[in-house]
């Protein structure tokens, strides 16, 4: 059987330069295709970048030919979009499902995306109504596996200043290790651990819509270390 081919779409992101990152070590998966909006140089031998007018659905089904799971960490902020939440809404929702109806027509049968904890398209928070919705129109278009991580806070170092979440960074890691019960899906959680999380939940081989949280991801993750 030959090595596959996976996708990912927001590379340069925090989770997604962890994601590159693991799976360019995984003698499972043979390229690592990043698409991308801007041609940037390649990182590792695996990797293989597709530009992508994310806008135009043949633009991202070409890119997705021969690609056996896709991986979204595709993300923004309101200050990257200057308060515009449209935009922000096309970024974090309308790429992610456009890319999956790709993917499908493509013959991708397996997605991994990252959501956030407290998702739920019915909340009067923006991020979090947003975040909901995602889940739920991507459940809709019916990939046969579906895997969704739901972090709270992320830790580690991103190309770009977070002012807020720094702060949130050095309140909540000590504070972390507090949280149980039903509060331990708030722990924070390091950016690479979502991401060997994720690989890991494709390796498990289940079919259906999966939502993980701290403790799911957690165990994802030692599992994918252990293995690795």
């Amino acid at each position: 059987m030959g090595k596959k081919t996976a996708a990912i779409i927001g590379s340069g992101g925090l989770i997604g330069s962890q994601l590159l990152r693991h799976l360019s070590e995984d003698p499972e998966y043979g390229t690592i295709r990043t698409l991308v909006r801007w041609p940037a140089t390649p990182l590792h031998p695996k990797q293989e970048e597709k530009l992508v007018d994310f806008n135009d659905a043949e633009s991202i089904l070409l890119a997705l030919v021969d690609v056996a799971v896709v991986f979204c960490a595709i993300g923004t902020t309101l200050k990257k979009v200057g308060g515009d939440r449209k935009r922000y809404w096309q970024i974090d929702h309308d790429i992610p499902l456009r890319v999956c109806r790709m993917a499908l027509e493509a013959g991708c049968r397996e997605m991994v995306l990252v959501s956030a904890i407290g998702a739920n398209s019915s909340s009067s928070n923006f991020y979090l109504q947003l975040k909901g919705k995602t889940e739920e129109d991507l459940a809709a278009t019916g990939m046969p596996s579906l895997h969704i991580m739901q972090p709270s806070l992320l830790l580690g170092q991103r190309k770009e200043h977070r002012r807020m979440e720094t702060i949130g960074q050095r309140i909540m890691k000590p504070a972390s290790s507090l949280l149980s019960g039903s509060w331990l899906k708030y722990r924070a959680i390091d950016a690479g651990e979502v991401a060997s999380a994720m690989i890991e939940a494709v390796h498990t081989g289940r079919t259906g819509v999966f939502r993980y949280t701290w403790k799911e991801m957690k165990e994802l993750s030692d599992r994918y270390t252990s293995d690795h």
